[in-house]
């Protein structure tokens, strides 16, 4: 049974850091393309990032470019997203997802985690 479980959102001022896991069991992070996507109260589901199973090949969406970096750990099994200089606007429950294609579709991912809530507060 795949599991992605995330963990490490929390309450944090502007300009703060986070960083969130995602640990997944079940399957090998090493053969899916990784996903991280939010949704904020009252809006659709968006695009944060991916990354790729080349080593350090990530892709991110303009609103979060040069603050939100990703990675992972194949050793762990584990996805990191590390969110830097946060915004209120940037409050949302933030979802990991694993899929097999590189993309910012959400449709495109089969495995998704139960979500972990993050507040900036401004």
């Amino acid at each position: 049974q795949v599991q992605l479980v995330e963990s490490g959102g929390g309450l944090v001022q502007t300009g703060g850091s986070l960083r969130v896991s995602c640990v997944a069991s079940g399957l090998s992070i090493s053969s899916y393309f990784m996903g991280w996507f939010r949704q904020a109260p009252g809006k659709e589901r968006e695009f944060v990032g991916a990354i790729h199973w080349i080593p350090r090949s990530t892709s991110t969406a303009n609103s979060v470019k040069g603050r939100f970096t990703i990675s992972r750990d194949n050793a762990k099994n584990t996805v990191y997203l590390q969110m830097n200089s946060l915004k209120p606007e940037d409050t949302a429950i933030y979802y990991c997802a694993a899929g097999g294609r590189y993309s910012p579709v959400s449709a495109d991912y089969d495995y998704w985690g139960q979500g972990t809530q993050v507040t900036v507060s401004s």
